[in-house]
């Protein structure tokens, strides 16, 4: 029967090095006045032995915890990974921020919290208690509630909220919604299109209307017109179709349209084709996110690429570089890009144009 091997300690960093045990715990927190020769002895010896540092001896020799906490919507996340329908916003996040958290020594905790009111402070409080953590991320529609931004300014914690501009506690952060609108309604007046429809996600998430806001932008510097076209729906596929439908019943319907998430543009793409037309020759197609998804549709979809993994990458880093210390005093903007694919040519010369 083999042995099992001893697991490697402080203790022989220090005898290993010939230092103190303080001196070991200096190096592995990164603490102030440790003199880069002791570093890098102590170093050397934590690569020759393999000593990993226990987070939880880490938390009691200071007094951070060594872990950042991610929120994120409890209902619709459950609702996404319920209907198996390709978003990799959860993914993306971990991707980004876990890697990031990874060479600072950090974890990433996800977190699911319930957005009604009633029920925020309760859930929040009590993943607090229970982690304790150097920092916490905020998505939507959290990073736009009071209640939670309130709670974690009063109790001090250092927090970023991605997709939020207004002044206030934490570091607002953006993906630049408004200009990724804006940048995909340009390339669409650039083929030629005038009749350029836009489908809208919920009110109650911001970046709905800062998507609204770079379409509208567009299109006025164009001098085109957005009468009537301009529809919301809820970020599900249900509401993009009947959203796609109702520009395409206007009597003069869009030879375009940019749905706000792949979801509802997906909806798009199937109530065009089932009233025969086709992509792109009889209506061009954006989409926001380029989830897996649109890469296996027919035809593939023109998108705008979010920087989630980017965006989480670099709220981890502000948190664990700068705390709530420098916060910027302006929002933190990630720039998406917009990835073109087969879903977008000029207007066709025949009857839609």
């Amino acid at each position: 029967m083999a042995r099992r091997r001893q697991a490697v300690t402080i203790k022989h960093v220090a005898a290993d090095a010939g230092v103190s045990l303080q001196t070991v715990s200096r190096v592995i927190n990164n603490e102030p006045n440790v003199r880069p020769a002791m570093q890098e002895r102590v170093q050397a010896s934590i690569d020759k032995l393999g000593y990993v540092p226990s987070i939880a001896a880490q938390r009691m020799s200071g007094s951070r915890s060594y872990l950042i906490l991610a929120i994120n919507d409890r209902e619709r996340t459950i609702a996404d990974w319920r209907n198996r329908q390709g978003s990799d916003w959860v993914d993306q996040m971990l991707f980004g921020g876990m890697l990031k958290c990874a060479e600072h020594g950090y974890r990433m905790i996800f977190e699911l919290v319930d957005t009604h009111n009633d029920h925020v402070e309760r859930e929040l409080g009590a993943a607090i208690a229970a982690l304790q953590p150097d920092g916490v991320i905020l998505t939507p529609p959290h990073s736009e509630n009071p209640l939670i931004t309130g709670f974690l300014a009063k109790r001090k914690i250092p927090f970023a909220r991605i997709g939020s501009v207004t002044s206030g506690p934490g570091i607002a952060m953006t993906m630049d919604d408004e200009g990724s609108a804006r940048r995909a309604t340009e390339h669409l007046i650039a083929l030629g299109h005038s009749r350029i429809g836009f489908i809208a996600g919920p009110k109650e998430y911001d970046l709905s209307n800062w998507r609204i806001d770079g379409w509208r932008e567009a299109m006025t510097s164009a001098e085109l017109s957005c009468d009537a076209l301009c529809v919301r729906g809820d970020f599900g596929y249900d509401s993009g179709g009947l959203a796609a439908n109702a520009l395409l019943d206007l009597k003069d319907p869009p030879t375009a349209i940019i749905g706000s998430n792949d979801q509802m543009t997906l909806a798009a793409l199937d109530a065009a084709k089932a009233r025969g037309l086709h992509i792109p020759g009889d209506l061009s197609l954006i989409s926001f996110d380029n989830t897996p998804v649109v890469r296996f549709t027919v035809p593939e979809l023109t998108a705008v690429d979010q920087p989630i993994a980017a965006t989480f990458s670099k709220a981890v880093e502000l948190l664990i570089t700068n705390g709530d210390a420098l916060v910027p005093h302006q929002p933190v903007v990630i720039e998406g890009s917009l990835i073109e694919r087969s879903s977008t040519a000029p207007p066709s010369a025949h009857g839609r144009a």
